[in-house]
């Protein structure tokens, strides 16, 4: 039984980095600068790399469980973004921000002029009619499940 545990953590927690490592390709292979949505997305995926890493070692429906709240986070997340591209509501104020504190008015103005502009209702790319905020989603919807079969799994470790 903590095999099958062990294969559910590492599909679900290997799922995120996947999804994870495709983010930082669109951004730094592809050229598409995220918006604040989807650096919002990308945490959740991050946590659940290092709870799948816990959840091999320790036993039990707790890590599992954590597991499945952070595919669900994003899975949240990435449907609200969904939902602010498709028009169906509005989104934050402001979609990107970065630091000002310590910089010259030169280096600040350079900062602002250099920096893409990356609105959270744009979509930049598509498969299928799905933008990545909806591939997120459902992707991250899926991964709960395998985190909720994992936890399954653990009740008597």
């Amino acid at each position: 039984m903590a095999n099958r545990r062990n294969l559910l953590i590492l599909l679900a927690a290997g799922g995120s980095a996947a999804l994870l490592l495709g983010a930082f390709g669109f951004q730094y292979l592809g050229g598409l600068a995220p918006c604040k949505l989807c650096l919002w997305q990308r945490w959740p995926h991050a946590a659940a790399i290092a709870i799948g890493v816990l959840a091999l070692w320790l036993p039990g429906r707790a890590l599992p469980l954590a597991g499945a709240l952070a595919a669900l986070s994003t899975a949240g997340i990435g449907a609200w973004h969904s939902g602010i591209e498709r028009g169906w509501w509005e989104g934050p104020a402001s979609c990107s921000a970065g630091p000002i504190g310590g910089l010259t008015p030169e280096q600040l103005m350079e900062q602002i002029l250099s920096a893409p502009l990356v609105r959270c209702d744009d979509v930049p790319w598509e498969l299928f009619g799905l933008s990545m905020a909806n591939w997120n989603a459902l992707a991250s919807a899926g991964l709960a499940l395998l985190w909720l079969a994992a936890a399954g799994q653990g009740r008597n470790g």
